[in-house]
């Protein structure tokens, strides 16, 4: 029977995509049922992968899904760290990798049309070259697609000033679990027409429809920007520096924290002259126009001065800009080369329980005997403690999960949520019930149900 199953379904996709639009074989399956999560051997596969190119496609393929009780799996570059697009109940995986076009850029409206597998970063660019600016931009950028980024509502270093991506998603069209295509909002930038359908969807990692086009709210570009790494010898003064920036009427558009450790391991990968010796660094990044810039700078420096910082460095030159940006975004990189595997969590508190967190990850790791590297966007209280391990060890893996249990604890109490920006997925679904108030869990259980009666879109995720 299952042979039949896969082979009417194999049928059913190639009629709808072409061959050329499809894949099963055993390399493939296996590829695609894994994504960034670090599962090894995972126990559950696809059955088939299918690259559609229009949204008539997508419906086509959601109808025979929906007909037949098969679960889909919607995939954009497969950068989950929480398991989003693990295929828990086989079935199709959608990749939205060939529908990539950047439809219009509207520089009058400020707005931007895209569909799901625009990469992050090309759009950037795109949107620059006409002086806009579309702030969101996670780590992985270069590689991630827009509608991964919306499905876990992805955010990046310049949320703090920004926002993150559920503030710029203005319109979304969807196709239902049963096929049908509906739009979600408008091209206007203000829009209170009826309940707010397209925040609903933003964030529910693929488990309530399938978005294949969005609508975009661009800003101007900022004129000009500065770039600064504050070093510390105690991590409290970082946290103090902070709130005196914000208190003194300040926002930078970036505001990270770097621990030594990751300090260490990102210059020994990638050498850049960060101070190895220092407990913790603060990339401060400042934006707007020109004259303002040059105030606000000597405000940033006196006040770090004042809270004790070790060095300050500046960079001068876009090359030096680039340098410093490059060891941000190398932190995950760099610390794949203490163990075999890197575990990225993500946890989120308000900003004045930041330095309980770090000091609590810290200790939890000891307790576990755990290498960890410890960075995030302190700014709004998201941190990112990346764990190295070897997965397969199993004294390591038992630790492993034990520390995590107690990292989401750690949060819980701090009065922080499991996530800032990486989502739920399936690895984070067991704990969902500590996190949400009762009755609020209760009706999106119900939302669910109502979107997605056979529960085909994404199942096993985030409950």
């Amino acid at each position: 029977m299952k042979d039949t199953y896969k082979k009417n379904l194999i049928k059913t996709i190639k009629k709808i995509l072409g061959e050329e639009n499809i894949l099963y074989s055993e390399d493939a399956i296996y590829a695609y049922s894994t994504d960034s999560t670090n599962i090894i051997n995972p126990d559950e596969k696809a059955d088939i992968i299918a690259f559609p190119t229009t949204k008539e496609q997508v419906s086509e393929i959601m109808k025979y899904a929906y007909k037949n009780s098969i679960a889909v799996v919607a995939r954009a570059a497969g950068t989950s760290v929480c398991g989003a697009c693990l295929p828990k109940k086989g079935g199709i995986i959608l990749d939205f990798s060939r529908m990539n076009k950047i439809i219009e850029i509207n520089k009058d409206n400020l707005i931007c049309k895209v569909e799901p597998g625009v990469v992050i970063e090309d759009l950037k660019k795109a949107v620059e070259k006409l002086d806009l600016f579309y702030p969101p931009d996670p780590s992985n950028l270069k590689v991630s697609m827009i509608g991964g980024s919306i499905g876990l509502s992805s955010g990046g270093p310049h949320t703090f000033k920004y926002g993150s991506t559920k503030d710029y998603i203005i319109d979304l069209e969807i196709v239902t679990s049963d096929g049908r295509i509906m739009h979600t909002g408008s091209s206007c930038s203000k829009d209170v027409t009826g309940y707010n359908m397209t925040q609903l969807f933003v964030g529910s990692e693929g488990t309530l429809g399938i978005v294949t086009q969005a609508t975009i709210r661009l800003i101007p570009k900022p004129e000009a920007k500065r770039i600064m790494l504050a070093y510390f010898d105690n991590l409290e003064n970082t946290s103090t520096t902070v709130n005196d920036i914000i208190s003194n009427l300040i926002t930078p558009s970036v505001i990270d924290l770097m621990d030594k450790n990751t300090l260490k391991t990102i210059e020994s990968f990638y050498p850049s002259g960060l101070l190895t010796d220092k407990e913790a660094a603060l990339l401060i990044e400042i934006d707007g126009f020109k004259e303002n810039l040059d105030k606000q700078y000597e405000q940033i420096i006196e006040i770090c001065k004042k809270n004790n910082s070790a060095y300050i460095q500046t960079a001068k030159t876009k090359e030096e800009e680039d340098k410093i940006w490059i060891s941000r975004r190398s932190s995950f990189g760099a610390t794949a080369k203490l163990a075999p595997n890197v575990v990225t969590e993500d946890v989120v508190v308000p900003r004045e329980n930041i330095v309980k967190l770090v000091k609590g990850i810290w200790e939890i790791c000891n307790k576990y005997e755990l290498k960890t590297c410890i960075m995030g966007h302190i700014g709004d209280g998201n941190i990112h403690p990346n764990i190295a391990l070897d997965l397969r060890n199993e004294k390591e893996y038992n630790n492993f999960i034990k520390a995590k249990a107690e990292l989401f604890e750690l949060a819980l109490s701090l009065n922080g949520r499991l996530s800032g920006e990486h989502g739920i997925g399936c690895e984070k679904s067991y704990f969902i019930e500590k996190a949400l108030d009762k009755e609020n869990l209760n009706y999106m259980k119900q939302i669910k149900e109502l979107f997605d009666p056979k529960n085909i879109l994404n199942p096993g995720k985030i409950f």
